[in-house]
């Protein structure tokens, strides 16, 4: 069984620092922190997680977006090792949309995000790849780039207080919007 690891929280030193580029992706120990990393993003209901949240100074993130009691409307995608993503290209336009982040368990932010971006990356087998995202899953990639780059999802781009929210008032708020 895949180890579970532990996630670092508001407050904690590495998830202010930029991680570090991946030289080997075919590394064991790179493959068996992919697959950890896939392990404890399921096990916690996330959609992203990047490797500082895990207390690994590596630019490697999950993107594995599915509907789960914390996103039940997110759109299947994944899941997909990025390894050392860099993303090139953002539409001008961009849309507010609520973000949790397993860092800051029990609240959300409203966090202005391009619809859609361009990224390259190193998959886990090697490969060179460019993809185009859009809407949900592009928020989920410029999430997690910014916590390689050290900075703090939602709380180092909110507009306002009043754009956070607890994971509580976020449900209700959630559920009036799909009536």
């Amino acid at each position: 069984m895949t180890k579970l690891l532990k996630i670092a929280e508001l407050g904690e030193e590495v998830l202010l620092k930029k991680a570090k580029p991946i030289k080997n992706v075919k590394n064991p120990e790179i493959q068996e922190l992919i697959d950890e990393m896939i392990a404890t993003l399921k096990h916690d209901n996330g959609v992203g997680i990047a490797a500082l949240q895990v207390f690994q100074s590596l630019r490697i993130i999950i993107v594995h977006s599915y509907p789960n009691p914390r996103y039940p409307y997110a759109p299947k995608f994944g899941p997909e090792a990025m390894i050392n993503p860099r993303i090139t290209e953002k539409s001008k336009k961009k849309e507010k949309g609520w973000e949790g982040c397993l860092s800051i368990p029990g609240f959300r932010g409203l966090v202005p995000r391009h619809k859609e971006i361009t990224v390259e990356y190193t998959t886990r087998n090697g490969e060179k790849k460019i993809m185009k995202a859009k809407d949900f899953v592009a928020r989920i990639i410029q999430h997690e780039v910014d916590h390689l780059d050290g900075r703090l999802c939602f709380l180092f781009t909110k507009e306002s207080i009043k754009d956070l929210a607890t994971e509580k008032v976020w449900q209700k708020i959630m559920a009036n919007q799909k009536k």
